[in-house]
């Protein structure tokens, strides 16, 4: 009498249900032998093994020409299979852990995020992966969309200011974003805590561009007035040194806050209306992310809640 723990709880080898497989796939043990490039005869001790070790009940009926599965091989097939595809998708996740360990990490980034948010994701990135090539663009949005769509990226962090179409790539929130208005530090408001913006109607505006619509200064138009621009300048620090020197005020977003200089001051901005802009991990619809990309899309995901918590 067989022994029923060893049949209700077999100690079977992965070997023999691969093996097991390929002959019910082909019906043929010569067939499936040469399929694995093994002889006949070991494969034929494949399943004899398996057989002895599920309570020696025969798998295949042996016929004229090949094989078919008894009921006792019909029923262990499904559970073959489970097992075998567990054993593949486990070497599929761990490849994928090898990959992002050693593989290839491509983004951009616009301007501010790269303040606070993306070093500090690509601090902890680069100490859990530190064998990844990182290589990283800065830009402004519909430029890294460009980049993202043409293959050139993997990911692009992004901000919903300018107007970019967001509509045709896979978003990943990362966080909504308040302004700050930069004063002077000895401006009349400067000690009065929030303001409308509508109190600064008549102030002159430093902007990176002459227009408010498609920039941050589009706060302003929500509060019905349309700011003077006095100044364009593009780069944040120059902007710093205009409102310092008293040629005029400029909007600053939340993630570019940390970073300013002791001789102005910040106000925060308030606006009844939606948040000043969201700020997204952009990918390509329709395009798995690598390995790699995937980490650090959790590392962004990590420093944006680090940042909302600040």
């Amino acid at each position: 009498m067989p022994n029923q723990h060893h049949v209700t709880d077999p100690d079977l080898s992965t070997v023999w249900l691969r093996v097991f497989l390929e002959v019910a796939r082909h019906g043929s043990f010569t067939v499936a032998a040469r399929t694995l490039g093994w002889t006949q005869s070991a494969v034929s001790r494949q399943i004899s093994s398996l057989e002895g070790a599920l309570g020696g009940a025969p798998l295949f009926d042996r016929l004229p020409r090949g094989v078919r599965l008894t009921e006792a091989g019909r029923i262990l097939a499904p559970y073959a299979e489970s097992v075998t595809e567990a054993l593949h998708g486990a070497g599929r996740e761990l490849a994928a852990l090898r990959e992002a360990a050693g593989g290839r990490l491509r983004f951009g980034a616009f301007a501010t995020a790269d303040a606070a948010l993306v070093p500090q994701a690509l601090a902890a990135f680069r100490a859990r992966h530190p064998r990844v090539r990182v290589s990283r663009e800065e830009g402004l949005t519909p430029v890294l969309l460009d980049r993202l769509t043409a293959g050139h990226l993997d990911l692009a962090v992004v901000s919903t200011t300018g107007g970019a179409p967001l509509e045709p790539y896979e978003l990943h929130h990362l966080l909504d974003e308040s302004l700050y208005v930069a004063v002077p530090a000895d401006h009349p408001l400067a000690a009065q805590g929030p303001v409308r913006l509508a109190r600064l109607a008549d102030a002159d505006w430093i902007s990176g561009s002459p227009r408010p619509e498609g920039t941050l200064l589009d706060a302003a138009l929500r509060q019905d007035f349309r700011p003077r621009v006095a100044h364009v300048v593009g780069e944040w620090t120059a902007k710093q040194g205009y409102v310092a020197a008293g040629l005029g005020v400029t909007l600053v977003p939340a993630l570019a806050a940390a970073s300013v200089r002791p001789d102005i001051a910040l106000l925060p901005v308030l606006d009844e209306g939606a948040p000043a802009r969201a700020v997204y991990a952009a990918t390509a619809r329709g395009r798995s992310l690598t390995p790699a990309g995937e980490a650090f899309l959790a590392t962004l995901r990590e420093a944006a809640g680090q940042l909302r918590g600040a």
